[in-house]
């Protein structure tokens, strides 16, 4: 299946006026996009085709296609890249659709687990949880769960590097300081992937979207740096993707510390001026310091 990717608009300059003091003046600030994203899907016999909308999230436009694909998977509606036939954008007539909609049309034989997709249509940018209906539904098994990860040893310098690595990636982020980023970087802090969204829970999406497209899947030889907090949902995706590392410059909950003890993840918080909190160790991981 190749998927053909068109330019859409990430960032958007507007016109603003500045009070500093007892100054006023006018320039031009850049923002980051925030607009619909719908999730349809397609599946069942070419005689008697089912169409679905999955989702409605608030994302920035960009990578649009990974975004679903890694969505599908990290809910455990589809097992792997192979149950999809196709997958593309939607052009609608209509202005305000743009191209605001996927279409992941699934294999004949495939049938898609739709048991845990009780949510509402509509999901915030800042919560990808809240359209849930029983906290029980977004508990999905990981195909990675009984997985045999390396012992590794990194030591706490590794860690270290990585914020200012993916603030430098960061390009979106430099000219609107408002998009959450998740990188993946290998065991010795070499970036792999950056992907960025409004939205936390999109962003990582993506990444995953993307890992699962070039069969990369499962990321347990890797560390995941989220840009902001490490919320549950996050550690859910992570966990179905195999990783077993997970580092966050922000704080974490008390369900995702929870959920990353049951998964056997290493989870780190506060990550940034050359300190963390371990919050979950993982019997397979050792940090040293110098």
């Amino acid at each position: 299946m190749e998927i053909n990717y068109s330019e859409l608009v990430s960032i958007k300059h507007v016109s603003v006026q500045r009070i500093d003091g007892n100054e006023t003046a006018a320039f031009l600030d850049t923002l980051s996009v925030e607009e619909p994203l719908e999730i349809r899907l397609s599946y069942g016999s070419n005689a008697e085709r089912i169409q679905k909308n999955i989702s409605v999230t608030m994302r920035t436009p960009g990578n649009d296609i990974d975004l679903a694909i890694g969505f599908l998977f990290t809910e455990g509606i589809i097992a792997s890249f192979e149950d999809i036939q196709d997958a593309y954008s939607v052009k609608m007539n209509c202005l305000s659709q743009k191209q605001n909609i996927v279409q992941v049309d699934l294999k004949e034989d495939f049938i898609p687990n739709l048991m845990q997709t009780d949510r509402n249509f509509y999901t915030t940018s800042s919560c990808g949880v809240c359209g849930k209906s029983s906290i029980q539904s977004i508990k999905t098994v990981s195909p990675f769960g009984n997985l045999i990860r390396p012992k590794v040893t990194i030591e706490a310098s590794v860690f270290y590097q990585l914020p200012e690595k993916l603030r430098m990636a960061q390009s979106d982020f430099d000219s609107t300081g408002g998009l959450h980023a998740s990188g993946l970087f290998n065991m010795k802090g070499d970036l792999i992937l950056l992907t960025e969204d409004v939205g936390r829970h999109n962003a990582l999406d993506k990444l995953i979207g993307k890992s699962l497209r070039n069969n990369s899947l499962p990321l347990n030889e890797h560390i995941l740096l989220l840009s902001g907090r490490a919320s549950f949902e996050l550690i859910q995706k992570a966990a179905m993707a195999g990783i077993s590392i997970i580092a966050a410059i922000g704080a974490p909950s008390s369900l995702a510390v929870e959920l990353a003890a049951e998964f056997n993840i290493t989870l780190l918080g506060f990550l940034k001026d050359h300190r963390f909190n371990i919050y979950s160790s993982a019997d397979q991981t050792v940090i040293v310091t110098a």
